[in-house]
């Protein structure tokens, strides 16, 4: 097959962005409406309208009158942080989802298939019973375990996934399980023996309770710039869709473009994971459903899953801040696996031989 056929496949399989280019700038709407709703609404109750003249008094508009200092602290200091974290945290997975199901051609990929959680839970199962207690720009032992757990576990898969210069993707996927299962186990058996279960369990199931400016601070940046990221390897990801060799043949460096994609995307979910813990179905779910919306294109799914993924999981927290499970609040792992599967299902069902991996 010659280049000029393989690249009009290519021309012919992707939409042109304008095509739905409308409805994808309605996005960053939703993205502020969720941001809105996700602060109005907690348990503690503060009249709508004091809550968005809080935001604008502490975002600098002028003229607004003072508020007390106890609906400031809990609408500026608690709600509004957990807020931008769940926008951040969800946009972080959603996409580094998206990128591991197209680098790997995998639609069962997510942000944790090639060990980053496993590592990240081995870390925070380390400084539980070690009982460590720094604490660097904000952020405890644990989520500083979780980090490097989860970057350490990823360059260990990736380093045994490597065969002659090259990196498979079904080595690689092996690597990942084989390491995965591993450290879970290690996991287990650290916690069990240092008798942190307990505490290991709840950070397992997630939560952005412990939300602070001064963590969004430091990784908030980091976030966003990783995300942008992204948009400039669309050309290359939409030509993976055809599979390596015929990218190679479009002019695509596929190994460093396979390496710089899962560094990227690796990133991604440890700077998620060190703010959250381990929220699953995010990155798988989302990206699909951002497929199943835009198309596989790239230019519209990228840009669609940083924005679909922040949206899921801002509600999905509001959801867990309203819905008290025995006086407390329900874990956000849980709530985003009953609110995306039944959803995600519904779109698959509906959508039918429309859908296109």
């Amino acid at each position: 097959m010659s280049l000029a056929t393989q690249r009009r496949q290519l021309a012919v399989a992707l939409p042109r962005p304008s095509v739905r280019g409308v409805s994808l700038s309605a996005l960053p709407v939703l993205v502020v409406g969720s941001a809105v709703a996700g602060s109005l609404y907690g348990t503690v109750a503060i009249p709508g309208q004091s809550v968005l003249l809080i935001l604008l008094q502490q975002l600098g508009w002028p003229g607004i009158q003072h508020f007390p200092a106890w609906e400031v602290s809990i609408v500026w200091q608690t709600r509004f942080p957990e807020v931008v974290t769940a926008l951040l945290v969800g946009g972080a997975l959603a996409t580094a989802g998206a990128l591991f199901q197209a680098i790997l051609r995998n639609p069962l990929a997510d942000p944790f298939v090639i060990g980053t959680a496993s590592g990240a839970s081995l870390g925070v199962a380390i400084a539980t019973v070690t009982s460590f207690t720094a604490i660097w720009m904000g952020f405890g032992a644990m989520q500083l375990f979780a980090f490097g757990g989860a970057v350490l576990a990823v360059a260990l898969v990736y380093g045994l996934g490597r065969v002659g210069g090259r990196t498979p993707t079904v080595t690689l996927l092996l690597a990942g399980f084989a390491v995965s299962t591993l450290m879970i186990a290690a996991m287990w058996l650290v916690a069990y023996e240092g008798g942190g279960s307990q505490r290991l369990l709840s950070w397992t199931m997630g939560s952005l309770a412990a939300s602070s400016w001064s963590q969004l601070g430091i990784v908030g940046p980091l976030l966003i710039l990783s995300a942008g990221l992204t948009l400039l390897f669309t050309r290359d990801l939409n030509a993976m869709l055809l599979g390596e060799a015929q990218a190679a043949h479009l002019g695509v460096e596929t190994e460093r473009v396979k390496l710089l994609i899962l560094g990227i995307a690796t990133l991604l979910t440890a700077l998620a994971v060190s703010l959250s813990g381990i929220i699953g179905f995010v990155g798988l779910v989302v990206p699909h459903v951002g497929r199943l919306i835009y198309g596989s294109d790239h230019r519209l799914l990228l840009p669609a899953s940083i924005c679909l993924g922040g949206i899921y999981l801002t509600l999905a927290d509001l959801g867990a801040r309203t819905l008290q499970a025995g006086g407390g609040e329900l874990p956000l792992g849980i709530l985003t696996a009953f609110i995306g599967a039944p959803f995600f299902l519904f779109l698959l069902r509906r959508s039918g031989d429309a859908y296109r991996f």
